[in-house]
């Protein structure tokens, strides 16, 4: 596990190479290029805007609490932060089967393909935290919810246990997607669902404070994404910060993502690389 990490970290330069090659083939024949970035999921949160915050307002804004006077803001919040999940989980699956041949003629670590999946997309991410910012001065000029101090520190903890999260599952995908094809179609679906079972679009306390079993509750609260998504909400509204239990699922089941995707991945390469 450490020569394998040390291997990865002495091919950053190549990792740096992939990731700007890749966001250029991305982009290359797009009129508003990186503005992609930022119109899907700021289109993505008018809708759900419309729908939670207008629609369906009463009972979402009794549970936001002093977020409920800066709704879009708590949406575009999770949206952001979960085009990163998705789009990294999506094409990190396909990072070996999409570049076989390069994978097979090229002297270096294996595991740098997919991380640089996960790289790239957090590269997209970073383009939105200035829209992110300026919606949040907007209002917290306007309302009174949103807060700036010591809680903006919570943002580079969320991106930091995400990243972890992310790798693990990017290395564990990729792998088990080149022997088994039916794992990309597979997490599609599993995509969709941890979308809705993750407070992205609705506030926690809703779960919480709901008619579920409290064993489902539990289980839902396992989710590590659960506790990521609070700590990205939190930047803004201190009163989201996960509890103690929240914080340590999101730490310790995105640690053993990650480690578990490392070994598996290095368990598959030999059978990868026969299959590829």
């Amino acid at each position: 596990m450490t020569s394998s990490v040390h291997a990865v970290w002495s091919s950053r330069n190549a990792l740096r190479l992939l990731v700007r090659r890749d966001l250029a083939v991305k982009y290359q024949q797009s009129f508003l290029g990186y503005l992609w970035s930022l119109i899907e999921p700021l289109g993505m949160g008018a809708i759900y805007w419309f729908v939670f915050g207008l629609l369906y307002g009463t009972d979402t804004n009794r549970h936001l609490g002093s977020a409920a006077d800066s709704y879009p803001l708590f949406l575009v919040t999770g949206i952001f932060a979960w085009m990163w999940t998705n789009s990294a989980i999506g094409e990190a699956t396909n990072a070996l089967t999409g570049q076989a041949r390069l994978i097979t003629t090229m002297r270096m670590p294996r595991e740098v393909f997919p991380i640089g999946r996960v790289t790239g997309r957090f590269a997209e991410y970073l383009a939105g935290l200035p829209i992110l910012f300026g919606l949040a001065i907007f209002f917290a000029v306007t309302t009174d919810g949103v807060k700036f101090g010591f809680n903006l520190l919570a943002l580079p903890l969320a991106v930091l246990i995400q990243a972890i999260l992310l790798v693990g599952l990017s290395l564990l995908l990729s792998s088990m997607n080149v022997l088994m094809r039916d794992v990309e179609r597979f997490m599609r679906l599993v995509t969709r669902i941890l979308f809705y079972a993750t407070p992205i679009i609705y506030p926690l306390s809703l779960v919480q404070e709901s008619n579920m079993p409290s064993w489902v509750k539990v289980l839902y609260e396992l989710n590590p994404l659960v506790g990521i998504f609070q700590l990205h909400h939190a930047v803004w509204y201190p009163d989201e910060f996960p509890d103690a239990f929240l914080l340590s699922a999101s730490v310790g089941g995105s640690l053993v993502v990650f480690l578990g995707g490392w070994w598996v991945f290095r368990r598959l390469e030999p059978a990868v690389l026969k299959e590829l």
